[in-house]
């Protein structure tokens, strides 16, 4: 009999965390009655983290659990949680006891009754520092308007899935920000939200750094041209290039037309600047058309880039 949830959590040395947030996870899904499993994705940490996951275990046999041999992200860690995944809904939520539990019934009624293929859940008000609500609204904003999904909060770690959106896509790279995008491409675009609490970190400390800040711009777009030319990297690449041939064929075409028959004792056409502007055009063209080419014979022959070391797993 399939599981009616199971819920994915991502860590990276959170062993002071871990049993609170079992317990808690554990009270709410037998109050109402719900069948599940826990997979615990431990991302290379360097303190007691897999040490307390295999004592859960053992406590609960509806714990599992993945170690990798080195930290990889977490768009790994989900990943390969996704993979092991088998209820029908599959549930995520950081181990950082910022994400709340009661939040899971409702979230497993959104997609069982109001069938949403994705609720979000948004946090509302928030108890992060300065530095990262200011670069989290920013992502939130830009993201909104690239994608058309009009989620106030994209990088909340609660989210909801039907077991067939998580099976659908691909998360490499740091792409577990926009999931919802992934998913909207992957052609599931019944995505809702939900205000969520989020609770004050108690243990540890955060893991948000500048190279987020960094990297969150490049990674939105890079989900906006994979959603949209993934598959057709030539209808993007080679339009663009024939454009700029184009238009620098013409410009050689008028100088060369102006030259031997408008103006033929004139500045020669080396020392023209339209000439160059003219042959840097349809250097590009070309140059744009042939990467269009080769990432057309890439994307047709490359295989899968989810490959992970997985040191130990729980089952």
């Amino acid at each position: 009999m399939q599981l009616d949830l199971s819920i994915v959590i991502p860590l990276f040395n959170e062993d002071e965390s871990l049993p609170e947030l079992h317990t808690w996870i554990q009270k709410v899904v037998n109050q109402h009655n719900l069948s599940y499993e826990v997979i615990f994705v431990d991302d290379g940490s360097k303190d007691k983290s897999w040490k307390v996951i295999e004592s859960l275990s053992q406590l609960d046999s509806n714990v599992k659990g993945i170690k990798f041999q080195r930290n990889y992200g977490k768009s790994a860690a989900l990943h390969n949680g996704f993979e092991m995944a088998s209820g029908k809904v599959v549930i995520t939520m950081d181990a950082d006891l910022q994400d709340s539990p009661d939040e899971i019934p409702e979230l497993y009624r959104m997609i069982m009754e109001d069938d949403f293929d994705v609720v979000s859940g948004w946090k509302k008000k928030r108890h992060d520092p300065i530095s990262k609500t200011i670069p989290t609204k920013l992502y939130n904003w830009a993201a909104r308007r690239i994608t058309g999904i009009y989620l106030h909060d994209f990088n909340c770690g609660l989210k909801a899935y039907k077991l067939a959106v998580v099976k659908s896509i691909e998360i490499y790279g740091d792409m577990h920000r926009y999931v919802p995008a992934l998913a909207k491409y992957a052609g599931f675009t019944n995505i809702g939200e939900k205000v969520v609490q989020h609770q004050a970190r108690k243990f540890g400390v955060t893991k948000f750094g500048l190279n987020r800040f960094l990297n969150g711009p490049l990674d939105l777009m890079t989900v906006a041209f994979m959603g949209k030319f993934g598959k057709k990297p030539m209808h993007f690449f080679g339009a663009l290039g024939t454009l700029m041939f184009i238009i620098g064929f013409g410009i050689a075409l008028f100088l060369g037309i102006d030259k031997l028959f408008i103006h033929k004792t004139a500045t020669k056409l080396a020392e023209r600047s339209e000439f160059f502007i003219g042959l840097v055009a349809m250097i590009i063209g070309v140059q744009f058309f042939l990467t269009g080419f080769i990432a057309e014979m890439i994307g047709r022959n490359s295989s899968s880039r989810n490959q992970y070391l997985v040191e130990k797993e729980i089952k």
